[in-house]
């Protein structure tokens, strides 16, 4: 069985102590929520669901544009997490080319962009000892790092909400957006935040405080990659009908502490293979060399893998023995880790990003361009590109200034944008990697990005979706993965009590069973339930009862990477946000 350590005790020798599981959520049983107060509301011109990247770029353009214009606006950003960054992970190689129009002077205010690339690997790992390192001119060029920077995106997260504050965006952390509200035309009217307070069976506690409803003249959703609104909007306003399914990875990373003689500032190494490809798997790996000794190692695994038997968390264990990762890591301290799940569809996944008085920006679209495995650039000028639509909106002196149009104009504006245009240009990326495997697909890709600059007269499609390429458990090989040594590799509990998760154990489960006996009766059956080997928290289990298999979800381990939202074989989990504040609390990631 799954559980974490709680803080009580931990180290070396240290006794551990365990919570209370949190009991499987069966959607049908969970009571009527009981109103025992009514939700307060509050008023604004724009209301930008996600203190991400995107949310951030959105507003402070916006309130930049409003004191250029002499026009007052009033705009808040509502972030789940306990406070600004708490839930951003990412490599992150950062290209600098939206905060350069964003804030030209960024390094005079103190941006934590402190480590600039100053060399690039790619690296294929053939097996488990073998890697061959590619000639950078045989690299497509998208993947090139010149005049970028390794950072911490949490931390350039919190900088940018502190430009926020600065230019007069309220901020509101710790308040999970809930609901989407409408007016009486269908129109989007704002959001409701999550009531704080509610026991795990509905009831209200000592303490109750229903959620407040924030009104908006517009409403900007940046949640990230498979926003829980985003996702509900995307499907209740066909918003992806002419496009392919959005395609994802995981990407699961740690942060080390590693001996000096083995540290390259600005070194940036990517690479693929082995492991995945024993399991005819995709996907990438890299090691950033930040500042002071510190280094960040990840696994990105495409989540159309077809053997049900293959664990996320494990195959990222696995791949740091390798002795190309192994000779940084070794004598080093992890310090922290985290997962999250990747919107790598590009533009043949991109939705539809306008509805009646909303807008999706970032990688709640899925703004990434995979082909330069970077999407916080794209984002941040997809929120910027929104700023600028939605300011024209609301300082204009027709309907749409009074709010709840659709912006139309929005498609447009970001169709001129450079970001559009890099998506357009690597939209064969994913799918010739899909449809060609690693080998083909990557001489397909530099051929197209480096001599024909993504200018082919046609566009590969992929559309199958994640969820539905798994194979019968039955017909695949299973994987007999290594025990952890406590050196490398580490169990699920250690990891997750690195990512500094929380989550009041006293509240209503926030994954959600659609059929509470799918697990079991369908996805054990067929696939050996593989839940418990997607999920890189050990949220998911099958376990003995009494000689009968029970699914047992530990809601208090999850790191809201979404991937149970997205790979789940029958489609049966549905993520919903918890109490605001609950989950990671990543400090350096």
């Amino acid at each position: 069985m799954v559980r974490v350590a709680t803080r009580e005790a931990h180290g070396e020798g240290a006794e551990i102590h365990y919570p209370s599981y949190t009991t499987v959520f069966l959607k049908q049983n969970q009571p009527e929520k009981p109103m025992t107060a009514e939700r307060e509301s509050m008023e604004f011109d724009v209301v930008i669901v996600g203190g991400g990247p995107s949310g951030l770029s959105t507003a402070c353009k916006l309130m930049q544009l409003a004191a250029e214009k002499e026009h007052e606006l009033s705009v808040v950003v509502i972030e789940k997490g306990s406070e600004i960054g708490a839930h951003i992970l990412s490599g992150a190689v950062l290209e600098p080319t939206a905060l350069n129009e964003l804030f030209p002077d960024w390094q005079e205010k103190g941006a934590p962009l402190n480590t600039a690339v100053t060399g690039d690997e790619i690296y294929f790992y053939m097996n488990a000892e073998k890697a061959v390192k590619m000639p950078n001119a045989l690299v497509p060029k998208t993947m090139h790092n010149d005049g970028n920077y390794i950072v911490s995106l949490g931390n350039v997260t919190r900088w940018l909400g502190e430009q926020a504050e600065a230019l007069g965006v309220e901020v509101f952390p710790g308040f999970a957006a809930s609901e989407v509200l409408f007016n009486d035309d269908g129109s989007i009217k704002g959001v409701a935040t999550g009531d704080m307070g509610r026991g795990a069976d509905g009831e209200p506690k000592d303490g109750f405080e229903p959620g407040m409803e924030l009104h908006a003249k517009y409403t900007v959703f940046a949640e990230g990659c498979r926003g829980s609104l985003g996702k509900q909007l995307i499907n209740q306003f066909s918003l992806d009908q002419d496009v392919s399914p959005q395609h994802y990875g995981i990407g699961i990373k740690e942060l080390w502490q590693v001996d000096p003689s083995r540290h390259q500032p600005g070194l940036v190494v990517h690479g693929l293979g082995w492991p995945l490809s024993e399991s005819g798997s995709t996907g990438g790996a890299f090691l950033y060399h930040l500042e002071d000794n510190q280094v960040v190692v990840g696994l990105i695994i495409d989540l159309n893998y077809s053997n049900p038997h293959l664990s996320t968390f494990d195959e990222f264990q696995r791949f740091k023995t390798h002795p190309k990762i192994a000779e940084t890591l070794e004598g080093g301290e992890r310090i922290s880790y985290g997962a999250r799940a990747i919107a790598k569809g590009g533009l043949n996944s991109l939705p539809k990003m306008t509805m009646p008085g909303g807008l999706l920006v970032g990688c709640d679209a899925g703004t990434l361009n995979f082909a330069k495995i970077k999407g916080t650039h794209t984002a941040m000028k997809s929120g910027m590109v929104a700023a600028e639509v939605l300011f024209d909106a609301l300082s204009g002196s027709d309907a749409r200034s009074e709010g709840h149009q659709e912006l139309t104009e929005y498609k447009t504006a970001f169709e001129s944008s450079w970001a559009f245009e890099e998506l357009k240009a690597s939209r064969n990326f994913g799918p010739a990697v899909h449809k060609f495997g690693t080998w083909a697909g990557g001489a397909f890709n530099f051929l197209d990005v480096n001599f024909l600059k993504g200018r082919l007269p046609f566009t590969l499609k992929d559309d199958t979706p994640d969820h539905a390429t798994l194979k019968p458990a039955a017909d695949c090989k299973a994987i007999d993965y290594p025990k952890p040594d406590g050196k490398l590799t580490f169990d699920k509990p250690s990891s997750v009590f690195l990512s500094n998760t929380s989550h009041e154990d006293d509240q209503p489960v926030h994954l959600q069973l659609g059929k509470p006996e799918v697990p079991i009766q369908v996805n054990l059956t067929k696939w050996d339930e593989p839940a418990q080997r997607y999920c890189p928290a050990g949220v998911y289990e099958v376990v003995d009862d009494k000689g009968t298999p029970r699914f047992q979800i530990n809601a208090q381990n999850c790191v809201h990477c979404k991937t149970c939202d997205i790979k789940d074989p029958s489609q049966n989990i549905t993520w919903c946000t918890p109490e605001g504040g609950g989950g990671p609390n990543y400090p350096n990631m």
